[in-house]
């Protein structure tokens, strides 16, 4: 069963997924919303296509499409490596939004702090 539907909270304009996301905009529980869907087209077809101006565009587009979803999956990234929060544990919806706030909130901590030093460690004076 396809979840697509619930990850939207409805005031989305563009929803980006990766090639798992094929054809969901054909579902039947995505029917009536205004989103458009960036989905990346899976590698086997891209492989198969003769080489040429048109391939390359398409890499182009894709490559467009992957770096939109990983400005967006980094910080999931930072906190499941920095923090260790690999395995949602279901102790509630409230219990697990407050717990990613606040981890959020910690990964900001952490940026913060590599950016002042790597000012600190620019300035001649």
């Amino acid at each position: 069963m396809s979840q697509a539907h619930a990850l939207l909270h409805g005031h989305e304009e563009h929803a980006f997924g990766d090639a798992g996301y094929t054809g969901v905009d054909k579902r039947e529980e995505m029917q009536g919303k205004t989103v458009k869907w960036q989905v990346a087209v899976k590698r086997g077809k891209i492989k198969a296509m003769c080489d040429g101006a048109v391939k390359d565009l398409l890499i182009a587009v894709e490559r467009v499409k992957a770096q939109i979803r990983s400005r967006v999956e980094h910080p999931f990234h930072v906190i499941k490596n920095l923090f260790g929060h690999r395995k949602v544990r279901y102790k509630g919806l409230f219990k697990n939004t407050a717990q990613l706030f606040s981890l959020f909130g910690l990964a900001n901590l952490v940026f913060a702090r590599r950016l002042l030093l790597s000012l600190e460690g620019s300035n001649p004076s």
